[in-house]
């Protein structure tokens, strides 16, 4: 219900109280946030929590997200002729694409902010999924586009789609642990008088994590995770600062990214919007 209300708070203050259109900013912040929040999902998951589930959560980010996409297309293929907006397959299939992976900050939120009692690893292992399943719909996306877009847009290629979507895997994973390890390295060999510069140091690296890994086209959210799960045993002894610090930021920037991208989406825009639908 919290996050249900940020939404339509943002909504009513995107009417006529705030002038807010800029989604090069909203899409800065909501970087930021997820980086924050999966970060701090990572550095509160025990490594012994992770390990037994590595192969379920894969499958769930990559053959899950699919399953997601075609039954959620064949859905809103179904319905849509009974409120006239009658469309192909594949057009469905690419709405369905952009919604098939689930929402990272909400799930870090709600699994760590209510005592769920779930069992034989299943708050890990839906952590793991929720930040690996991004680059799955992004190949998704990025196909259908190109079949929607017609023989000018050139041959559409599955096998470099599928290599797409294995060096986002392969290369996020790597980064993040050869990321996180140099932030242990570092840690243990500094001394920093005023402990409150730990926060700071490790804020450093979860952003170079994030803007690292995508420079050299790997996943950066999955590497901030999986940064944040391997600095888990070096800030054990700053854990009263820098846990209860990250996860108060946690939970105000859940809030924040469901906020401002709704500034910029008012219920007139949405009864107006003009849908076309290619032939």
């Amino acid at each position: 219900p919290a996050l249900l209300l940020f939404l339509g708070v943002g909504m009513l203050f995107g009417l006529d109280f705030i002038s807010y259109r800029s989604t090069d900013i909203t899409q800065f912040i909501g970087m930021i946030s997820l980086c924050v929040i999966l970060f701090t999902g990572g550095m509160d998951t025990k490594v012994s929590e992770i390990r037994p589930i590595v192969g379920p959560g894969v499958v769930l980010a990559t053959v899950g997200v699919l399953l997601t996409a075609l039954i959620l297309a064949g859905f809103v293929w179904l319905i849509a002729p009974w409120i006239g907006l009658e469309m192909p397959f594949a057009l469905a299939l690419l709405l369905a694409s952009t919604m098939s992976s689930t929402d990272s900050a909400s799930v870090f939120s709600i699994l760590r902010s209510k005592k769920q009692g779930l069992r034989q690893h299943l708050r890990p292992l839906l952590e793991l999924e929720s930040g690996s399943n991004d680059p799955m719909a992004y190949m998704l996306t990025v196909l259908l586009v190109g079949v929607l877009s017609g023989p000018a847009s050139g041959h559409v290629d599955l096998g470099v789609g599928m290599l797409y979507l294995v060096v986002q895997l392969v290369v996020g994973a790597l980064s993040g642990y050869l990321i996180g390890r140099l932030a242990v390295w570092t840690i243990n060999r500094i001394n920093l008088v005023n402990h409150s510069l730990y926060v700071v140091l490790l804020l450093a690296f979860v952003f170079f994590s994030f803007a690292f890994t995508d420079l050299i086209r790997g996943n950066g959210y999955l590497a901030v995770y999986l940064a944040g799960l391997d600095m888990r045993p070096a800030i054990c002894r700053f854990q009263n600062l820098t846990g209860g610090m990250f996860r108060h930021l946690s939970h105000q920037l859940s809030a924040g990214i469901r906020y401002c991208p709704h500034i910029q989406i008012t219920a007139f825009h949405i009864s107006n919007a003009d849908i076309g639908i290619p032939p």
